[in-house]
Protein backbone atom coordinates (compact mmCIF):
# COMPACT_ATOMS: atom_id res chain seq x y z
CA UNK A 1 0.00 0.00 0.00
CA UNK A 2 1.16 3.51 -1.09
CA UNK A 3 2.55 5.56 2.03
CA UNK A 4 0.41 8.03 3.38
CA UNK A 5 1.10 11.95 2.14
CA UNK A 6 1.88 14.26 5.03
CA UNK A 7 1.25 17.57 3.12
CA UNK A 8 2.42 20.88 4.99
CA UNK A 9 -0.53 23.14 3.68
CA UNK A 10 -2.93 21.69 5.98
CA UNK A 11 -0.59 22.20 8.65
CA UNK A 12 0.66 25.85 7.63
CA UNK A 13 -3.62 26.90 7.36
CA UNK A 14 -3.85 25.31 10.88
CA UNK A 15 -0.95 27.16 12.11
CA UNK A 16 -1.67 30.39 10.04
CA UNK A 17 -5.31 30.14 12.18
CA UNK A 18 -3.30 29.88 15.76
CA UNK A 19 -1.33 32.78 14.68
CA UNK A 20 -3.73 35.27 13.33
CA UNK A 21 -5.35 34.66 16.33
CA UNK A 22 -2.53 35.85 18.75
CA UNK A 23 -1.74 38.80 16.03
CA UNK A 24 -5.36 40.29 17.25
CA UNK A 25 -5.26 39.38 20.91
CA UNK A 26 -1.56 41.08 20.32
CA UNK A 27 -3.22 44.49 18.47
CA UNK A 28 -5.25 44.75 21.02
CA UNK A 29 -2.70 45.61 23.31
CA UNK A 30 -1.99 48.09 20.92
CA UNK A 31 1.26 46.12 19.41
CA UNK A 32 1.64 45.77 15.63
CA UNK A 33 3.35 42.56 14.82
CA UNK A 34 6.44 43.71 12.54
CA UNK A 35 8.42 41.98 9.95
CA UNK A 36 11.37 43.78 8.72
CA UNK A 37 13.49 41.80 5.72
CA UNK A 38 16.53 42.77 3.89
CA UNK A 39 17.48 41.72 0.18
CA UNK A 40 20.88 42.44 -0.86
CA UNK A 41 20.67 42.21 -4.80
CA UNK A 42 19.15 40.96 -7.88
CA UNK A 43 18.68 37.10 -6.66
CA UNK A 44 15.28 36.68 -8.14
CA UNK A 45 14.76 33.61 -6.04
CA UNK A 46 15.27 35.56 -2.51
CA UNK A 47 13.02 38.15 -4.48
CA UNK A 48 9.97 35.55 -5.09
CA UNK A 49 10.78 34.58 -1.10
CA UNK A 50 10.73 38.11 0.41
CA UNK A 51 7.23 38.88 -1.69
CA UNK A 52 5.82 35.62 -0.29
CA UNK A 53 6.36 36.90 2.85
CA UNK A 54 5.08 40.20 2.38
CA UNK A 55 1.63 38.21 0.95
CA UNK A 56 1.46 35.35 3.96
CA UNK A 57 1.88 38.18 7.19
CA UNK A 58 -0.62 40.19 5.77
CA UNK A 59 -3.18 37.70 5.65
CA UNK A 60 -2.28 37.39 9.18
CA UNK A 61 -2.38 40.86 10.14
CA UNK A 62 1.29 40.99 10.20
CA UNK A 63 3.09 44.01 8.73
CA UNK A 64 6.10 42.95 6.20
CA UNK A 65 8.64 46.09 5.48
CA UNK A 66 10.60 45.19 2.38
CA UNK A 67 14.25 47.01 2.78
CA UNK A 68 15.51 46.58 -1.12
CA UNK A 69 19.84 47.64 -1.54
CA UNK A 70 20.85 47.23 -4.97
CA UNK A 71 23.89 44.78 -5.23
CA UNK A 72 26.30 47.54 -5.22
CA UNK A 73 25.59 48.26 -1.71
CA UNK A 74 28.57 48.26 0.82
CA UNK A 75 28.77 45.69 4.09
CA UNK A 76 29.36 48.88 6.27
CA UNK A 77 25.91 50.28 4.45
CA UNK A 78 23.73 46.96 5.04
CA UNK A 79 25.25 46.37 8.64
CA UNK A 80 24.04 49.98 9.09
CA UNK A 81 21.10 49.24 8.08
CA UNK A 82 20.76 46.26 10.60
CA UNK A 83 21.46 48.68 13.63
CA UNK A 84 18.85 51.11 12.77
CA UNK A 85 16.42 47.84 12.87
CA UNK A 86 17.48 46.47 15.53
CA UNK A 87 17.08 50.24 17.20
CA UNK A 88 13.96 50.66 15.99
CA UNK A 89 11.09 49.75 18.34
CA UNK A 90 8.66 49.40 16.19
CA UNK A 91 10.21 46.13 14.36
CA UNK A 92 9.99 43.47 15.73
CA UNK A 93 11.98 41.02 13.59
CA UNK A 94 14.52 41.40 11.16
CA UNK A 95 15.67 38.63 8.52
CA UNK A 96 17.99 38.76 5.71
CA UNK A 97 17.17 37.07 2.65
CA UNK A 98 20.05 34.78 1.52
CA UNK A 99 22.69 35.05 -0.56
CA UNK A 100 23.99 38.26 -0.14
CA UNK A 101 26.39 39.45 -3.12
CA UNK A 102 30.17 37.68 -3.22
CA UNK A 103 31.69 41.41 -1.64
CA UNK A 104 29.19 40.99 1.66
CA UNK A 105 30.25 38.71 4.76
CA UNK A 106 27.18 36.94 5.86
CA UNK A 107 28.46 36.39 8.94
CA UNK A 108 29.58 40.07 9.88
CA UNK A 109 26.39 40.96 8.36
CA UNK A 110 23.65 37.68 10.71
CA UNK A 111 25.67 38.80 14.08
CA UNK A 112 25.13 42.56 14.37
CA UNK A 113 20.92 41.48 14.25
CA UNK A 114 19.60 41.72 17.87
CA UNK A 115 19.70 38.27 18.97
CA UNK A 116 15.78 38.77 19.89
CA UNK A 117 14.49 39.89 16.46
CA UNK A 118 16.18 36.91 14.71
CA UNK A 119 13.20 35.40 13.42
CA UNK A 120 15.62 33.33 11.20
CA UNK A 121 17.58 31.44 14.04
CA UNK A 122 21.04 32.39 12.68
CA UNK A 123 22.76 34.61 15.33
CA UNK A 124 25.27 32.34 17.71
CA UNK A 125 23.19 33.40 21.05
CA UNK A 126 20.00 31.48 19.45
CA UNK A 127 22.36 28.42 18.46
CA UNK A 128 23.84 28.47 21.43
CA UNK A 129 20.56 28.45 23.55
CA UNK A 130 19.44 25.53 21.21
CA UNK A 131 22.05 23.83 21.62
CA UNK A 132 22.24 24.08 25.43
CA UNK A 133 18.61 22.78 25.69
CA UNK A 134 16.73 26.17 26.57
CA UNK A 135 14.75 26.55 23.37
CA UNK A 136 12.20 28.74 25.29
CA UNK A 137 15.00 31.60 24.90
CA UNK A 138 15.88 30.69 21.38
CA UNK A 139 14.85 32.22 18.38
CA UNK A 140 15.27 28.42 16.25
CA UNK A 141 15.64 28.18 12.07
CA UNK A 142 12.29 27.57 10.43
CA UNK A 143 12.98 24.82 8.16
CA UNK A 144 14.17 22.11 11.64
CA UNK A 145 10.70 24.09 13.66
CA UNK A 146 8.86 23.23 10.22
CA UNK A 147 9.66 19.18 10.11
CA UNK A 148 9.43 19.31 14.08
CA UNK A 149 5.96 20.76 13.20
CA UNK A 150 5.07 17.81 10.29
CA UNK A 151 6.35 14.87 12.64
CA UNK A 152 3.99 16.51 15.85
CA UNK A 153 0.75 17.46 13.77
CA UNK A 154 0.77 14.50 11.77
CA UNK A 155 0.08 12.74 15.35
CA UNK A 156 3.65 10.97 16.48
CA UNK A 157 5.01 11.24 19.67
CA UNK A 158 8.88 11.57 19.53
CA UNK A 159 9.62 10.55 22.96
CA UNK A 160 11.70 7.27 22.70
CA UNK A 161 11.53 7.28 19.26
CA UNK A 162 14.28 5.98 16.97
CA UNK A 163 15.07 8.78 14.23
CA UNK A 164 18.10 8.79 11.94
CA UNK A 165 18.77 12.84 10.82
CA UNK A 166 20.75 12.37 7.12
CA UNK A 167 22.71 15.89 7.08
CA UNK A 168 24.73 17.15 9.48
CA UNK A 169 24.90 21.07 7.95
CA UNK A 170 24.24 24.19 9.93
CA UNK A 171 21.29 25.16 8.87
CA UNK A 172 18.56 22.54 9.47
CA UNK A 173 20.56 19.32 10.76
CA UNK A 174 22.75 20.59 13.97
CA UNK A 175 19.70 22.75 15.36
CA UNK A 176 17.13 19.73 14.29
CA UNK A 177 19.31 17.28 16.18
CA UNK A 178 19.38 19.59 19.32
CA UNK A 179 15.23 19.59 18.98
CA UNK A 180 14.81 15.84 18.64
CA UNK A 181 16.97 15.80 21.71
CA UNK A 182 14.73 17.79 23.68
CA UNK A 183 11.99 16.28 22.55
CA UNK A 184 13.44 13.03 23.92
CA UNK A 185 13.59 11.27 20.24
CA UNK A 186 16.98 8.62 20.38
CA UNK A 187 19.12 9.94 17.78
CA UNK A 188 21.85 9.06 15.15
CA UNK A 189 23.15 11.52 12.67
CA UNK A 190 24.46 10.63 9.71
CA UNK A 191 26.82 12.19 7.12
CA UNK A 192 29.37 11.76 4.47
CA UNK A 193 31.62 9.77 6.15
CA UNK A 194 28.81 6.93 8.02
CA UNK A 195 29.70 3.77 7.16
CA UNK A 196 26.80 2.12 6.38
CA UNK A 197 24.11 4.55 5.68
CA UNK A 198 21.49 2.50 4.29
CA UNK A 199 21.37 -0.30 7.59
CA UNK A 200 21.63 3.16 9.67
CA UNK A 201 18.54 4.43 7.90
CA UNK A 202 16.73 1.51 7.47
CA UNK A 203 16.64 1.06 11.40
CA UNK A 204 15.14 4.03 12.02
CA UNK A 205 11.39 4.37 13.02
CA UNK A 206 11.31 8.15 11.54
CA UNK A 207 13.68 9.41 9.17
CA UNK A 208 14.56 12.83 8.07
CA UNK A 209 16.97 13.91 5.03
CA UNK A 210 18.74 17.37 4.93
CA UNK A 211 21.42 16.70 3.07
CA UNK A 212 21.13 18.87 0.32
CA UNK A 213 21.54 16.11 -2.04
CA UNK A 214 19.02 14.87 -4.93
CA UNK A 215 17.30 11.54 -4.25
CA UNK A 216 19.77 10.67 -1.79
CA UNK A 217 17.52 8.17 0.50
CA UNK A 218 16.90 5.15 -1.64
CA UNK A 219 14.12 2.76 -1.74
CA UNK A 220 16.55 -0.14 -0.86
CA UNK A 221 17.36 1.86 2.60
CA UNK A 222 14.41 2.33 3.79
CA UNK A 223 11.36 -0.24 5.46
CA UNK A 224 7.88 -0.71 6.16
CA UNK A 225 6.30 1.14 8.98
CA UNK A 226 8.77 4.46 8.76
CA UNK A 227 7.93 8.12 8.44
CA UNK A 228 10.23 9.86 5.95
CA UNK A 229 10.55 13.64 6.31
CA UNK A 230 12.05 15.40 3.23
CA UNK A 231 13.66 18.42 4.08
CA UNK A 232 15.49 18.96 1.15
CA UNK A 233 14.96 21.05 -2.17
CA UNK A 234 17.41 20.51 -4.91
CA UNK A 235 16.95 21.43 -8.66
CA UNK A 236 17.75 18.97 -11.15
CA UNK A 237 18.80 19.65 -15.17
CA UNK A 238 15.17 19.72 -16.45
CA UNK A 239 14.47 22.44 -14.10
CA UNK A 240 11.86 20.56 -11.91
CA UNK A 241 12.46 20.22 -8.20
CA UNK A 242 13.30 17.31 -5.89
CA UNK A 243 13.99 16.39 -2.45
CA UNK A 244 16.81 14.41 -0.43
CA UNK A 245 14.57 11.29 -0.81
CA UNK A 246 13.63 9.36 -3.82
CA UNK A 247 10.12 10.01 -3.32
CA UNK A 248 8.41 7.30 -5.43
CA UNK A 249 9.90 4.15 -5.10
CA UNK A 250 10.28 5.03 -1.03
CA UNK A 251 6.52 5.79 -0.78
CA UNK A 252 6.01 2.34 -1.91
CA UNK A 253 7.78 0.85 1.29
CA UNK A 254 7.34 3.85 4.08
CA UNK A 255 4.28 4.29 6.28
CA UNK A 256 4.12 7.63 5.41
CA UNK A 257 6.16 9.92 3.72
CA UNK A 258 6.39 14.26 3.30
CA UNK A 259 6.36 15.43 -0.30
CA UNK A 260 8.54 17.78 -2.44
CA UNK A 261 7.59 20.58 -3.24
CA UNK A 262 4.14 21.05 -1.06
CA UNK A 263 5.74 19.28 2.63
CA UNK A 264 8.27 21.14 4.65
CA UNK A 265 9.22 24.02 2.29
CA UNK A 266 5.50 25.57 2.31
CA UNK A 267 5.64 25.77 6.02
CA UNK A 268 9.10 27.84 6.81
CA UNK A 269 7.20 31.13 5.77
CA UNK A 270 4.28 30.40 8.63
CA UNK A 271 7.36 29.46 10.99
CA UNK A 272 8.97 32.46 10.50
CA UNK A 273 5.78 34.54 11.43
CA UNK A 274 5.47 32.24 14.47
CA UNK A 275 9.08 33.12 15.44
CA UNK A 276 8.12 37.23 15.10
CA UNK A 277 5.45 36.73 17.80
CA UNK A 278 7.84 34.62 20.02
CA UNK A 279 10.06 37.18 19.55
CA UNK A 280 7.81 39.93 20.41
CA UNK A 281 7.35 37.92 23.51
CA UNK A 282 11.38 37.72 24.31
CA UNK A 283 11.57 41.07 23.73
CA UNK A 284 8.91 41.96 26.75
CA UNK A 285 10.34 40.19 29.28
Amino acid sequence: MPAEIIKGLPVATAMREEITSQVKAIAAKGVQPKLAVVLVGDDEASRVYAQAKEKVGEKMGIKVDLHVRPSSTSEAEVIKLVDELNADKKVHGILVELPLPKSIQKENVMNRIDPKKDVDGVHPVNRGYLLGGQEHLALVPATPLACIELIQRSGLDLKGKKVTLVGRGDTVGRPLASLLIKRDATITVCHTKTVDLAGTVKGAEIVVAAAGFPKLVKAEMVAPGQTVIDAGINQLPDGSLCGDVDTEPVSQIVRAITPVPGGVGSLTTTVIMQNLLKAIGLQAQ
